[in-house]
């Protein structure tokens, strides 16, 4: 396995991939639109890139994190692009939440180069990354796949392979669709409890220890005790577009999604309120809002 892996995106959950593949004794080569983002791979004692092409030209395996599916295409297949590298057996671990249209389209366009695309989405907050608290849905061909264990375990907690390309995103959107309800879950009995008179940390501190528990409520559950959401580990404006690939993939099905469904109001309020940079987790202030709540100084109470 080559010690030469590139990155590409480099914000909140790339940036961690580069940071823990480093302190693993990988050669890490990046890219992002942010110069502030290369920079700091530079410090870490990264190779700085001008662009996927480039990332592509120093690497063996390049590691994609990416927000829309308009970059997607652009650092896949656009000019400066990955394409354009021209790296016969390249392989790219593409581990952003899009549908499963446009990630067929890059691998059908890479393989015409010889280039290897594997579907690998990401289990796991911001928070986590920086953790190596993640796991990761790895689909596609599976002989490639089984020689990237050492790359996955570099900045990951556990990797799965689930099969075909695009059964990783298949799995994504079935993990985010939990991820998506827990929170709100977490939101409405932190106002419910908070409404009856219970401390907010009181509720995280026993709730998180009995059957009520849950990852979200342990991640985002201390940000609504702290009302506090402007480090996001997810934004709101971010997650709405993963809501969206859920909920067109649902629909593409005929699958009814009546706890899916009943959620979406709640983030869509957030965003009208100009919430957008801020951590999904603020759906509670959302809630607290509709519950018309004003938080007494439960550190007062005797």
């Amino acid at each position: 396995m080559s010690s030469n892996v590139g990155v590409i995106g480099l914000g909140i959950m790339g940036g961690s991939f580069a940071r823990n593949l480093l302190a693993n004794g990988f050669n890490v080569s990046g890219f992002d639109i942010l110069k502030k983002n290369v920079q700091t791979l530079v410090a870490l004692g990264g190779n700085a890139c001008v662009s996927p092409k480039d990332v592509a030209s120093l690497s063996d395996v390049v590691i994609c994190s990416l927000p829309s599916s308009t970059t997607f295409h652009d650092v896949m297949t656009g000019e400066h692009g990955i394409r354009e590298a021209s790296k016969d057996g390249l392989v790219v671990v593409e581990c952003s939440t899009l549908t499963l249209e446009d990630k067929q389209l890059a691998h059908d366009a890479l393989a015409k180069s010889n280039m290897i695309l594997l579907d690998c989405p990401i289990s796991g907050t911001g928070a986590q990354a920086v953790e190596r608290d993640l796991s990761v849905y790895v689909s596609g061909n599976k002989a490639i796949a089984e020689t990237l264990s050492p790359v996955f375990e570099a900045f990951a907690r556990s990797h799965f392979y689930v099969g075909d390309f695009g059964n990783g995103s298949r799995m994504k959107f079935l993990a985010n669709h939990l991820v998506h309800i827990h929170n709100v879950a977490t939101a409405e009995v932190m106002v419910l409890g908070m409404k009856a008179g219970l401390d907010p940390a009181t509720i995280l501190n026993v709730i998180s220890d009995g059957a009520g528990n849950s990852r979200i409520l342990e991640l985002r559950g201390p940000m609504m005790v702290a009302d506090s959401y402007d480090d996001p580990t997810m934004k709101m404006s971010v997650w709405q577009k993963d809501m969206k690939i859920i909920d067109e993939f649902a629909k593409s099905l005929a699958c009814p999604t009546p706890m899916f469904d009943a959620g979406k109001d709640i983030y869509a309020a957030a965003l009208s309120k100009g919430m957008d940079e801020l951590d999904t987790a603020s759906v509670c202030r959302v809630m607290e809002e509709m519950a018309e709540l004003k938080r007494p100084n439960f550190n007062d109470q005797t």
